[in-house]
């Protein structure tokens, strides 16, 4: 783990006409960190994103952020994007008939206050830190091609870059791997790697091998908690994790 405590959830229950998709969910994360987060389907781990983005308000337990541990609960989704929690979620939704550089300009508008976006020009900043972005995701090469004609992986890359041009501190990302080529899997591992240097990612993912290629600790959600927490190998060797999602 890497420096102190950037996101701290502590005792979250969240129900759902009876159904408790979170139970008492404990979860924390350093400002420089990565954790795959796994778990059988209707494990709470979407339930889980949505609670720290303020999609879902839940029914007892407390979200802390940052140094000063202010309450997540009391923000609005789009306060928590200011404050620095980046969602990226798994379909990937991109400006099709924009360019690569035009989509990656838009999400740098997009983090400004609503009122200045009517009146605001790109700079020759901005436009250096779209090229920055751009070669940090591998799409520098293909900057003026329209993002609908990008291959399933290039448009994930890209999204990750939208978010990431918003300068979150804390990166949700929802099964990056899906539908990828190995290629794209393999760069999408290194790139998640890379931003994980200098700020919290948590990837949710189904793909075992995937999760084992980001070489990283995980936390194994079921029934709404946390199941087992610790490496790759010190969970699938579980007894309760080989039982309730691995399988004997």
């Amino acid at each position: 783990m890497s420096g102190a405590t950037l996101l701290e959830v502590s005792g979250v229950t969240v129900s759902f006409d009876g159904f408790r998709a979170l139970n008492n969910l404990t979860f924390h994360i350093a400002a420089a960190e990565l954790r795959a987060v796994i778990g059988p389907n209707g494990a709470g781990k979407t339930t889980f994103m949505d609670v720290i983005t303020g999609k879902t308000r839940p029914d007892k337990g407390t979200v802390r952020w940052g140094e000063k541990s202010v309450s997540l609960l009391r923000m609005s989704e789009a306060q928590i994007a200011r404050a620095g929690v980046g969602r990226k979620f798994q379909r990937p939704t991109v400006f099709e008939d924009q360019s690569v550089a035009e989509n990656l300009m838009l999400a740098l508008k997009a983090a400004r206050a609503p009122w200045r976006v009517l009146f605001w020009r790109p700079a020759p900043a901005h436009r250096a830190r779209v090229l920055a972005l751009a070669t940090d995701i591998g799409l520098a090469a293909v900057l003026d091609r329209k993002a609908g004609e990008l291959s399933h992986g290039q448009k994930q890359w890209l999204e990750i870059g939208m978010v990431l041009a918003q300068e979150p501190r804390l990166l949700l990302v929802d099964e990056p791997a899906a539908g990828m080529t190995l290629a794209e899997r393999e760069q999408t591992t290194a790139l998640l790697v890379e931003i994980a240097k200098t700020r919290a990612v948590v990837v949710v993912e189904h793909d075992m091998e995937f999760v084992r290629r980001l070489n990283c600790p995980v936390t194994v959600l079921h029934e709404g908690a946390v199941l087992a927490e610790g490496s790759l190998a010190h969970v699938t060797g579980d007894a309760q994790v080989i039982d309730v999602y691995l399988g004997r």
